[in-house]
This record gives structure tokens, sequence and C-alpha cells, in this order.
């Protein structure tokens, strides 16, 4: 028999998260990235359910049905991780495997470094395990000469807002359409924006159904785009927060997923730390780079996602169906 899903809201680290779940057996929390939502992993729920895992996936702390606190300073790393150990707690259970993508990758890394009673095993796609640096990141990218990073853009507030809430249908088809498969597109031209010469017309890629995008737009539509924006205007904060686990490794089975047109680990970042992250994963099962495939990777490959997902959480976490 097919287990049933549903949605509703869980009170959480002070927050209330809008959550999907479906399934019954151990704990699967799904961290969906930016700018997404739960409904990201609409491939994968019911196919770890039917795996035998009880799948979470909230939409994070910021985004679509979730609340968005007013505060930048409520998008911490801790912050978000503590969502994560919260939401554990709430559905009464005491452990769980974290997956991650995009944004969700560093959260769900942080929650195994942070956590490791809580998350016994960690999966992380299109971004690398953190790297702490020797400085802080924004300023590493100035020192370097480098000034016009999506990352810096993102920074002021109302700028990257007003260009996003503009038009949310250009937006978010831009986004998704579009991806991140050109490294050049991380890079914010002057006076263009983050979205560049939008394209109105440019044509949904085959995982991508107009529905599936209207369901991106009306959520972009309500929530506006300030508590997406707000995670990345704690990259310098989350830098000193982490400082105690500076070349601390993440000692749990892990697995790590990517795109080989990714241009998050094929760019200026991300590729180093692809090459070392058997250094911050000594407990690394599995790198898995699908040829071909871009950054939104459990959307445009949910089979081939699945599979390895369902390998992996039958080694770390053996169901009972």
């Amino acid at each position: 028999m097919e287990a049933v899903s549903s949605t509703g809201i869980v009170k959480a680290n002070g927050i209330e998260l809008f959550v999907r779940q479906q399934g019954e057996g151990p704990l699967v929390v799904l961290c969906h990235g930016w700018p997404e939502l739960s409904y990201s992993w609409r491939h994968q729920i019911p196919a770890l359910a039917a795996a035998g895992y009880r799948v979470v996936a909230p939409d994070m702390r910021g985004f679509g049905g979730s609340q968005a606190p007013a505060d930048i300073g409520a998008y911490t790393i801790f912050d978000i991780v503590g969502d994560m150990v919260g939401l554990v707690g709430a559905l009464g259970e005491r452990q769980a495997v974290i997956i991650g993508h995009d944004w969700g990758a560093p959260v769900a890394w942080h929650a195994a470094l942070f956590r490791p009673d809580v998350f016994t095993a960690v999966a992380g796609l299109s971004v690398p395990p953190p790297f702490r640096g020797r400085g802080r990141p924004l300023d590493t990218l100035r020192a370097g000469g480098i000034e016009n990073f999506y990352w810096q853009y993102f920074q002021t507030p109302g700028v990257a807002e007003a260009e996003f809430e503009r038009d949310v249908m250009l937006t978010m088809r831009t986004m998704l359409a579009r991806g991140f498969s050109d490294p050049q597109s991380l890079f914010v031209a002057p006076d263009n924006g983050f979205l560049g010469q939008a394209n109105p017309d440019l044509p949904l890629p085959p995982w991508l159904s107009e529905a599936d995008l209207a369901h991106f737009i009306a959520a972009y539509r309500t929530s506006g785009f300030r508590g997406g924006l707000n995670w990345y205007r704690n990259i310098d904060r989350n830098w000193e927060l982490t400082a105690p686990w500076q070349d601390a490794p993440i000692r749990q089975p892990a697995l790590f997923i990517a795109g080989s047109e990714d241009a998050v680990v094929t760019g200026l970042i991300g590729a180093k730390r692809v090459q070392e992250m058997e250094r911050v994963l000594p407990n690394l099962t599995r790198k898995l780079i699908i040829e071909g495939a871009g950054h939104w990777i459990q959307q445009e490959c949910a089979d081939e996602v699945n599979a390895a997902l369902i390998a992996f959480l039958n080694d770390v976490a053996p169901s009972d169906a």
C-alpha cells in the first residue's frame, strides 16, 4: 500500500515550519536550497517513502510557507541547523539522516558537524562540504580583486529583492530554466542585475513543467525573496560562528552528488572543494558526478539521484521495508 503524503505546520526552534512528509521508518530530513522550496523534493519524497523511510521536507526558514523572521541576524547557520534539530524532536524522533541540496547542503553538512548525536549520516547535493578558510569569505573575495560575485550583490538589503520581485514569473523561469551551467552566471555584470538579459520566452527544460514552475511562482509571489537572501547576508557571520570547528572532519557516513555541468562545482570555489572533500569527509561512501547534469540535480536527474540516495540509506539506516 502506498504511503499517504501530507503537509502541515510543525513548531520547531521557536518558529513555524511548513513541512511535507510521507512514509514510515527511519527519519530522513530533506533540506532545499535557494531559490527553492520543499516542493523541489517532489520526486524524492515518494520514492524514499516507498523504500521504507519516514521522509520530511520542510520549507526552510524564510521560504514558502515557513516563518520568515525580519531580523537578518536570525538566519545564521546556528539558527537554521537549530531548526532541523528542533524539527527532529518535534516529530518525536531522536535521530535522522539529513540530506541537503544547494544552500540545504551546507545546512546538512553543518548539522552533521554540530550534532553527530542527532544526525547519523549526511548527503550533500551540488555544494561540497565546508572548508572554513582563514578569513571571512567576503573579505577574501575583495582581497582577490573580485567585486561582482553574486554573494556580494546579495548583501545590500532591498537590491536583489527589487530585481527578483519586479516580475516573479520571469525571475523563477530564468533561475530554474537557466540554472548555473555557465560559471559566468555567478558574476553580476554592472547595471545588469543577477538575471542579466532575461528572456520571458526561455523554454523550460524537460524536467520542469509549466505546472511545476507555477507552483514556485505562486509561492514566491506570496513570500517574496528576502528570507532566502538573508541566508547570504550571514556568510561572514557564519565564518565567525564556526571558528570552534576549524578543520574539524565530519565523521558520519557521507554521500555527495552533483552534475558535471553545475558551475557551483566547476567554478571559482567549488572545483577545489570537490577534489579535496575526503579531507573533510573521511567516511565518504560515494562521490557521484552525473555527466551532463546541471545544478537542480534532484529534479533534473530524479531517477539517478533516488537510486543513489536509497542505496546510501539502505547502508546507513536500513529500514524494515
